[in-house]
């Protein structure tokens, strides 16, 4: 979705336009999921308005925030900062939830750290490269632990909604309030952004699959794998504007390291 988001940006940078198209597509595949889904799971509803309110910070305020990020520092290193997502949900873990602290949980936030001071120290960084960018990315990512923990929070036992439905409700309040904020409709530019929308729709059912199925720990590391895919789709069909180095692609495996000893330990 990344890549694809920025290949859009660089046809037409207008960060309105390009999210409502990105989750206004992404709502259109939750609701073909869940329609796919009903016959053997039904809909319930009436029981999806949590998953409103998590909508509201992802995809609603984080896909703002990732838009823009894109734009000002490309897929590659946004898609850095994305993998410190799992840091966040255990730091919300230690601080919020009281749970304890251990060596491989720091080690696994050193190894993080030590990816975006790599990213920090890169010298061959992309002339469009803004580094407001960066914190915009970061804020999307704790967003998006935020809305991890959430729907897991509701996942286990609290409700009856299955996920596809529970996507498409967490994406039609994330994209009424991005439609409030961008005050874009559709029109023939929009369909620049259709491939991120898709892609973006198919990865937002297949995370709430997920969290169905297994815990924060497991899941938000191998999403976390995303940085280095992201890092390395971008050295293959952004070469020339991402400028993606060694120090990138290590600063990456770090990150993903980072976030494994964090899922598999905490």
């Amino acid at each position: 979705m990344s890549v694809a988001l920025r290949i859009a940006l660089d046809r037409d940078p207008d960060v309105a336009l390009g999210t409502i198209a990105t989750a206004g597509t992404a709502l259109v595949v939750a609701l073909v999921a869940a329609a796919a889904e009903s016959p053997a799971r039904g809909v319930h509803v009436s029981a999806a308005w949590p998953f409103l309110l998590a909508g509201l910070l992802s995809p609603g305020a984080a896909q703002i925030l990732v838009t823009v990020a894109i734009r000002e520092s490309g897929s590659s290193r946004v898609s850095m900062v994305f993998g410190t997502a799992p840091l966040v949900s255990v730091t919300i873990a230690l601080v919020v939830l009281g749970e304890p602290a251990s060596a491989p949980l720091i080690a696994g936030a050193v190894l993080v750290v030590a990816g975006g001071v790599e990213l920090a120290r890169e010298r061959d960084r992309p002339a469009h490269l803004n580094r407001l960018g960066l914190a915009y990315a970061f804020a999307g990512a704790t967003l998006f632990a935020i809305r991890d923990n959430l729907v897991r929070h509701l996942a286990v036992g609290k409700t009856a909604v299955p996920p596809g439905v529970a996507a498409t409700a967490a994406l039609l309040s994330g994209t009424v309030l991005i439609a409030i904020w961008a005050r874009e409709w559709i029109g023939r530019r929009w369909l620049r952004f259709v491939p991120a929308g898709l892609l973006f729709g198919a990865s937002y059912v297949s995370l709430f699959e997920a969290y169905y199925r297994g815990r924060v720990t497991v899941v938000a590391p191998l999403v976390a794998i995303e940085s280095l895919v992201g890092v390395a789709l971008s050295a293959l069909l952004l070469r020339e504007s991402e400028l993606v180095g060694r120090r990138l692609l290590f600063g990456a495996g770090l990150i993903v390291a980072g976030g494994a000893l964090i899922g598999a330990y905490r």
